[in-house]
């Protein structure tokens, strides 16, 4: 089936028989007590949402969540974000698209950022943390699943390959910052960096769309990568032969466990280490200026120099760029 991909839409389009994934539905009620359908369409390029006016609990259970619908509607602006109105739907067997079309991916290519994070990894100089590190890269699965996982389903780098992307970004800032301290482990920072988000690779499942695990939403990735590196530490001393320095480890936990910066932001430990401070404010800056970017980018207004409130940056951004080139 040939697609129009979503970042090629604009505000008063007629849609008929085009073809989406279902990110996410929710039924809900009107301030008069009718239904309706607010969903979350995809595809490669990006994400729309929708709404179903004067919808029925059939309708609802027609729209398979995390599979493809054909539908008719039109495209309309609202508060400065473009969003579809539904009004026809047509569910399509997963056999008939190509599931490639609506999953976001990353632009950059995918084995050689391995191929820089395994080289990064193994310049690391502290013989403990070496070989724990080589216990994760060398994992034929959990290398796969790396390469393959979104950092977050709908906020920063969510797309296919968005994980080894924003680790990647993340260990050579490492290596340009960390250097004007060094008082500071490098060797610490970049275990941490490439662990701190190392249970995404399960907390996520990103097959034919983006959502996530039953252990992911019990455990959350934070706690499964911590277990996580209890489970290699006991492999890396198998290997090696000598026992992981216990301090060593809580300190690499302590990095995972804090990176969020913030107990209102899921942090179950405040940064209380210089390393875990580098860890989570590095984690943040690659975080936030990917979101800046890509929402500037998506942003079709043109009648406006800014993008609509964003509650995750809590501002609305300035969209102009008044020194083109960088210059």
């Amino acid at each position: 089936m040939t697609h129009r991909y979503i970042n090629d839409m604009g505000p008063g389009e007629t849609v008929i028989n085009q073809v989406f994934m279902i990110a996410s539905k929710d039924l809900r009620t009107t301030s008069n007590g009718s239904l309706y359908i607010h969903t979350v369409l995809a595809d490669k390029t990006g994400q729309i949402p929708a709404r179903m006016w004067q919808a029925t609990e059939s309708h609802y259970k027609l729209l398979p969540e995390g599979g493809f619908v054909q539908l008719r509607g039109r495209t309309e602006s609202y508060k400065g974000h473009l969003q579809f109105i539904i009004e026809g739907i047509n569910v399509i067997n997963e056999k008939d698209v190509n599931v490639a079309d609506f999953l976001p991916t990353t632009e950059r290519n995918i084995p050689e950022m391995w191929t820089k994070v395994r080289t990064i990894m193994e310049s690391i100089k502290d013989h403990d943390l070496l070989a724990l590190v080589k216990c994760f890269i060398d994992d034929p699965q959990l290398a796969a699943n790396f390469q393959r996982s979104p950092a977050a389903i709908t906020m920063h780098h969510a797309y296919v390959g968005g994980l080894l992307e924003h680790t990647l970004n993340l260990l050579e800032l490492a290596q340009l910052v960390i250097p004007r301290y060094p008082e500071l482990s490098l060797d610490l920072v970049l275990a941490g960096l490439f662990l701190h988000d190392i249970g995404k690779t399960q907390e996520l499942k990103y097959d034919t769309n983006f959502s996530y695990s039953d252990q992911g939403q019990l455990v959350g990735h934070i706690v499964m990568s911590v277990m996580w590196i209890e489970e290699k530490v006991r492999q890396a001393e198998k290997i090696t032969g000598r026992k992981f320095p216990d301090e060593k480890k809580w300190a690499l936990q302590h990095l995972v466990l804090s990176h969020h910066g913030q107990y209102e932001y899921g942090s179950p430990k405040l940064p209380a280490t210089p390393e875990a401070i580098a860890v989570h404010y590095l984690d943040n800056l690659d975080a936030k200026l990917q979101q800046a970017l890509k929402i500037i980018a998506a942003d079709n207004d043109e009648e406006s120099n800014w993008t609509a409130y964003l509650p995750a940056l809590e501002t609305k951004l300035y969209k102009r760029d008044v020194v083109p080139d960088g210059n």
